[in-house]
């Protein structure tokens, strides 16, 4: 009878890739980000975790390659690639690389991708012709006030002014804030008169940003300096405007959360695997000589690997099938729609989706993988899972979180699109005529007088001051 061969391992098996999704040149190219990875990314995420370092070379070392333009045009310096071949990207960073440069890198393909979305001479010839050369771009849409209900920005505005705007931004959340050479921001149109869905996008230089990457100190992705931003009414040249006035719910949701949901998602997967690596490394030789048994001998350890492969492989599939719809509108992503149609956008319900899974699979994953480790695993040294522990239980809480997505696909499917209301606008009547029914009559003509009053001289209001 043949004995099991006893080999160690030096994580998982390329059998379990869904390599379907690729094409050769992919394949071929994925090859050589792995090298990158294992060369010039991974020997600093250690160093960069430790000291809150901004992963800046990490990023560039993505450059000569084209990498940093994934999906921009082979004449640009870019590789040309669909959104398939970047969820992989951004996994396969996550996983053999580091994941703080993974997020900067997803920040920066969202901002590379909406000017894209919204092109110009302007854009092509002073930013996206030169990524390829190091230029790191990032997405600011956060708010202080609204939390990760980033589509709602409450404290920031623009006002025209002659050649141009001057901008207001207040950011909650920056990736790559005070790091990055150019960000892409939205805020309330000049016009908006207190109608917030009316938004507009900037593209602002560094040298207009104001950001503390000191206050950074965060439980995992402690490279990627998440931190806040302000821009104080600064005055943005007319050719950095993004797409027309009152064109960013539209490039929201056809530019930056496809790119965003996609990329994050490759994140998460990545991490999940990265720590599926360890685990299987670390159980293939790590030996109990008392019993003579290998700990990856143990049936609990090879269900609890085999869990994680299933799940984490039910997430990637997911994804990348996303991806290839998206692929499918857009002639693999060399195709943007003018502006007054979408394409992208109208798999958002699928996105979140998608984000949901790879964020709570993550979650579960690591956790699971720490405990085949053992007591080695929960040291920070040798085997790093601790630290992609602490990466993962980022995915959650990264807005959308995780709660707002699943409200989102229930709400959806129970009430319909449009009861999603993201700039508050829709009455729940049902609601209101439910708590009126509390009031006694006097409360009644208190709120009716009330509400004359607020009739007769109500105002919208403008931009924040």
């Amino acid at each position: 009878m043949a004995a099991v061969a006893e080999e160690t391992k030096n994580g998982l098996d390329p059998m379990f890739d869904p390599v379907w999704f690729l094409n050769e040149e992919q394949i071929g190219l994925l090859a050589r980000l792995r090298e990158i990875c294992e060369t010039e990314i991974r020997p600093r995420a250690r160093h960069n975790d430790a000291t809150l370092t901004f992963p800046r070379e990490s990023l560039e070392a993505l450059g000569p390659d084209g990498f940093l333009g994934v999906m921009l045009p082979k004449e640009w310096g870019g590789l040309g690639q669909n959104h398939v071949f970047y969820a992989w990207v951004t996994e396969t960073i996550a996983r053999y690389g580091d994941a703080s440069c993974a997020m900067c890198y997803v920040m920066h393909t969202g901002a590379v991708e909406t000017l894209r979305l919204r092109q110009t001479d302007y854009f092509v010839e002073n930013y996206l012709k030169k990524v390829k050369d190091g230029l790191i771009g990032t997405l600011s849409y956060s708010d202080p006030e609204t939390g990760s209900h980033f589509w709602y920005p409450m404290a920031s505005g623009a006002r025209r002014v002659e050649g141009g705007f001057e901008v207001l931004k207040k950011a909650s959340w920056t990736t790559s804030g005070g790091f990055a050479d150019f960000y892409v921001c939205q805020t309330t149109s000049p016009d908006y008169g207190g109608d917030y869905s009316n938004l507009s996008v900037f593209l602002i230089d560094a040298s207009q940003i104001q950001a503390e990457p000191q206050e950074w100190d965060a439980l995992g992705l402690r490279g990627n300096q998440s931190g806040s931003l302000l821009v104080d009414w600064g005055f943005v040249p007319e050719q950095q405007l993004v797409g027309p006035i009152g064109d960013g719910a539209a490039s929201n949701d056809e530019s930056v959360d496809p790119n965003f949901l996609i990329g994050s998602s490759g994140v998460w997967s990545g991490i999940a695997l990265g720590a599926i690596d360890i685990a299987i490394s670390h159980t293939t030789r790590k030996t109990h000589k008392d019993v003579g048994l290998r700990v990856c001998d143990y049936p609990t350890i090879q269900d609890a690997v085999g869990e994680a492969i299933i799940e984490t492989n039910s997430a990637r599939a997911f994804t990348f099938s996303v991806a290839q719809a998206l692929d499918k509108v857009t002639d693999d992503a060399r195709r943007n729609p003018p502006v007054g149609e979408l394409a992208r956008a109208d798999y958002l319900p699928f996105l979140w989706q998608i984000k949901f899974r790879a964020a709570k699979n993550v979650a579960r994953v690591v956790d699971k993988m720490l405990h085949c480790t053992g007591g080695t695993g929960y040291k920070k040294k040798p085997l790093d899972i601790e630290r992609y522990l602490r990466d993962g239980k980022a995915g959650w809480v990264m807005g959308p979180t995780n709660e707002v997505l699943r409200q989102f696909v229930g709400k959806t499917a129970l009430l319909g699109y449009d009861s999603l209301d993201y700039w508050n606008q829709v009455v729940n009547t049902r609601a209101m005529e439910n708590e009126i029914k509390k009031l006694g009559p006097e409360e009644k003509r208190k709120l009716a007088e009330r509400l004359l009053g607020e009739a007769d001289g109500s105002s919208n209001g403008g931009s924040p001051a």
